[in-house]
């Protein structure tokens, strides 16, 4: 999820901002780009959504800083799912080609994106390196949809460097490559959740999806 600070937002996290980070945090209220939805902090109160700013890699040292942020949900102005991977497609650099053949062939599955590739279709800097992963975020409807996407990702990922989540009903995300392991050896999976990671039996996630 893709969240917008108000002024209100900006200025309540400029006063408790590291003076490092106060430059990165001014562009970002200026451009009103967006902050990332991330885990809840186990002291967060309900009235305060956890977000992360994740800055693009440094171009001397590759290093990357990520911007940890918590805001009063009344300050929210706004709020946007993960971007569409076919509206990214312009920012995929040298995987264009090959990422617009997989969104062609994957279109009633809607597949989003997330980081690197996403935050540089959103802001227009360079996040992605020749090391970079494509973090594919993908929600199926059906046992069928489920199967048939992690098939297809599986076939694309030969030659182009896909990472990512299954998404269940309900807002578990699982990695869609531990998926496809524990489909070939059944096994329990780790899955996120905004409050909490911990280990699912496959058996339980299926039941969330529609069997057609």
């Amino acid at each position: 999820m893709l969240v917008w600070l108000s002024e209100a937002g900006w200025q309540a996290v400029m006063r408790v901002a590291e003076p490092r980070h106060k430059a990165a945090l001014t562009l970002w209220q200026g451009q009103d780009w967006p902050a990332v939805v991330r885990r809840v902090d186990i002291d967060a109160p309900p009235d305060e959504v956890c977000l992360g700013l994740p800055l693009p890699p440094d171009e001397e040292t590759g290093e990357k800083v990520r911007i940890s942020l918590r805001a009063q949900v009344a300050e929210v102005s706004r709020t946007s799912p993960a971007v569409e991977l076919r509206s990214a497609l312009r920012s995929a650099g040298p995987w264009r080609e090959a990422l617009t053949t997989l969104e062609r062939e994957t279109a009633h599955l809607h597949l989003r994106i997330y980081g690197s590739m996403a935050m540089q279709a959103l802001t227009g800097l360079l996040y992605l390196t020749p090391t970079s992963d494509i973090d594919i975020l993908f929600h199926p409807r059906s046992q069928e949809e489920l199967h048939d996407g992690v098939a297809l990702l599986s076939r694309h990922a030969t030659h182009v460097p896909l990472d990512g989540e299954i998404v269940f009903p309900g807002g578990q995300a699982v990695s869609w490559k531990e998926w496809r392991m524990a489909m070939d050896n059944p096994a329990r999976v780790i899955v996120k959740e905004l409050h909490a990671v911990r280990l699912v039996d496959t058996a339980s996630l299926l039941a969330t999806l529609e069997e057609r």
